[in-house]
């Protein structure tokens, strides 16, 4: 049984495999000049990719993540059904279909916060992108999924993982914060798990107007006065809100602030802008970044093996 990838997702297939003890294939992906995508899948991989179930690894993001997504899965699913036919008459042109059994694993799923329509005629992408990626396979593994809801009754199972078990043993071997904060009460299930699995104080982050012009960041019921602090989030994007806690946090009396998250996008020169106002930067591999420094592959790997036992 092999897992497979293109060139979205590649490292942490290559991380995920031995967590599976299943082998890595590499799957062929590239641009033309004209920035057209191209997928195949070898044929030296056929008795692999066909002799049992399959594991995609691949993000949604960029948009070129989307694309080579659903080529891959459709690339996967020829090979499987026997449908082989080709323009150069090269052989075998067909063989039996095997049946089902191609499962997706995506380490960071793009437009996952375009989740509501805020103004009518909005596209809800984040749907819109799930049917399409469930009917090209048999099952789904998506980690730390800003709104999971917006997923579920999808036409094949999907199991949403977390590597927040993983952010947690991270952060207590290396930072060692007395208390965990949310940048907001909407994300504060996040930061609960990690501070329970660390067994420290959690709370998460109230904005307070001080005035027409300043809203101040302060944490709910916590006093960080001599404390170090991790603020816990799914993504970091541009990094404005962390900088503006942490600077409020700063202010309060904290000792050190950390940042860390799932999905490092690192925006708009996030990196060197969140240098100037944390302590450190803590994030996963699920996209390629300079401070991935927790694996996502276990957290995926929980999640396949459930799909797989079904």
């Amino acid at each position: 049984m092999p897992v497979v990838s293109g060139t979205s997702g590649r490292a942490v297939a290559e991380a995920l495999s031995p967590h599976l003890g299943l082998d890595f294939v590499q799957l062929q992906s590239r641009r033309f000049p004209d920035g057209e995508g191209y997928v195949r899948v070898p044929s030296e991989a056929f008795d692999a990719i066909r002799a049992e179930p399959v594991v995609l690894v691949s993000n949604t993001y960029p948009d070129a993540g989307v694309l080579e997504t659903i080529l891959l899965l459709e690339a996967i699913r020829d090979v499987r059904r026997g449908d082989l036919s080709n323009h150069k008459g090269e052989e075998p042109q067909s063989l039996p279909d095997v049946g089902p059994g191609i499962f997706l694993a995506i380490p960071y799923f793009g437009y996952s916060r375009q989740d509501k329509r805020f103004s009518p005629g909005e596209a809800i992408s984040a749907r819109v992108i799930g049917e399409m990626l469930a009917r090209c396979c048999d099952g789904i593994a998506i980690l730390d999924l800003h709104a999971p809801a917006i997923l579920e009754n999808l036409a094949v199972p999907v199991e949403f993982v977390s590597a927040m078990p993983e952010i947690a043993e991270h952060l207590a071997e290396t930072v060692a914060p007395d208390f965990i904060l949310s940048p907001d009460k909407g994300a504060i299930a996040r930061a609960t798990e990690v501070a329970k699995l660390m067994g420290c104080e959690f709370s998460y982050l109230e904005k307070t107007r001080i005035d027409a012009h300043t809203i101040e960041h302060q944490p709910k019921d916590l006093d960080v006065n001599g404390k170090v602090v991790a603020i816990v989030d799914d993504m970091i994007s541009t990094g404005g809100t962390i900088c503006r806690a942490s600077d409020a946090l700063l202010r309060q009396g904290a000792t050190e602030v950390h940042a860390a998250c799932t999905h490092g996008l690192f925006t708009a020169g996030a990196i060197s802008r969140l240098a100037s106002h944390v302590n450190g930067v803590h994030s996963s591999d699920s996209l390629p970044n300079p401070r991935a420094v927790v694996s996502s592959a276990p957290a995926l790997a929980r999640g396949l093996q459930n799909l797989l036992n079904h």
